[in-house]
């Protein structure tokens, strides 16, 4: 299953490393919890330093071989910057370059074609708070109008500015996107949505009128969620448990 890729582990810092560990190993959970799309969608991270450098998948590998070794790092240009056979898909260049350039807060942005978050980003009324996972995701929520396969510059200003300060964009007839000050944040973000659009369609799919959640409540989610997650992030919290998963699943992304 896995496409043979020497390692580089040698070629970058210890730092850069890490991140393409965890990134490997979260393009390879997303293929787990099946939120794939083939070889289409993306993650991307962004190195530290001031060159604005970052990685992304290799455009040919399916979610579940990407291993570090293998992801690209490239620049805002969009030029890989060391040797790799795969190209870089530029719609995901133009999201992510975008959110990374304009979010210095964000390491990791996350987007997904998932059947619940396509079809909940079809509804005109978007999220509704039916559930307990929507009443956390639409404390930081945005939404942005699709305008065609995302390869066009002038479309950037707008995904900065239908993102804002949230950590959560529902692409409207695209699918879902999720950022975070690290890896584990982003795809713990992503869990919360993608269980929100979830819920929301199989609610749906039963035709009785839905019971929302009343606004009082929504208004105090916000501390709730400050509450449970007051010895760490959701993300650092839940990520050393994924890894245990993955690596009785499918081992070999630190590679």
């Amino acid at each position: 299953m896995n496409a043979p890729t020497k390692s580089i582990r040698e070629q970058v810092s210890a730092e850069e490393w890490q991140l393409r560990t965890d990134l490997a190993a979260c393009y390879r959970l997303i293929a787990m919890y099946g939120w794939d799309d083939l070889i289409f969608t993306h993650v991307s991270v962004r190195i530290p330093g001031p060159e604005h450098h970052f990685l992304i998948n290799p455009y040919g590998q399916l979610f579940d071989e990407i291993s570090a070794s293998s992801l690209v790092k490239v620049d805002m240009q969009c030029r890989p910057l060391l040797p790799t056979p795969y190209p870089v898909n530029p719609a995901g260049f133009v999201i992510h370059s975008t959110i990374h350039a304009a979010r210095e807060d964000i390491v990791c942005v996350l987007h997904t074609h998932t059947t619940a978050g396509v079809g909940v980003s079809a509804q005109r009324d978007g999220l509704l708070p039916i559930s307990q996972q929507a009443s956390v995701a639409l404390t930081a929520l945005g939404y942005h109008d699709y305008e065609g396969i995302a390869v066009n510059d002038d479309e950037r200003p707008r995904l900065v500015r239908d993102l804002g300060s949230n950590t959560c964009l529902i692409l409207r007839n695209h699918g879902l996107l999720t950022v975070g000050s690290s890896i584990a944040d982003a795809f713990v973000n992503m869990h919360m949505l993608e269980s929100a659009c979830r819920a929301q369609i199989a609610a749906q799919s039963g035709g009785a009128v839905l019971t929302t959640i009343e606004p009082k409540v929504l208004a105090g989610v916000a501390e709730n969620v400050k509450v449970m997650t007051s010895k760490g992030s959701a993300g650092t919290l839940a990520w050393p448990t994924l890894l245990r998963k993955l690596q009785r699943v499918n081992p070999g992304y630190d590679a």
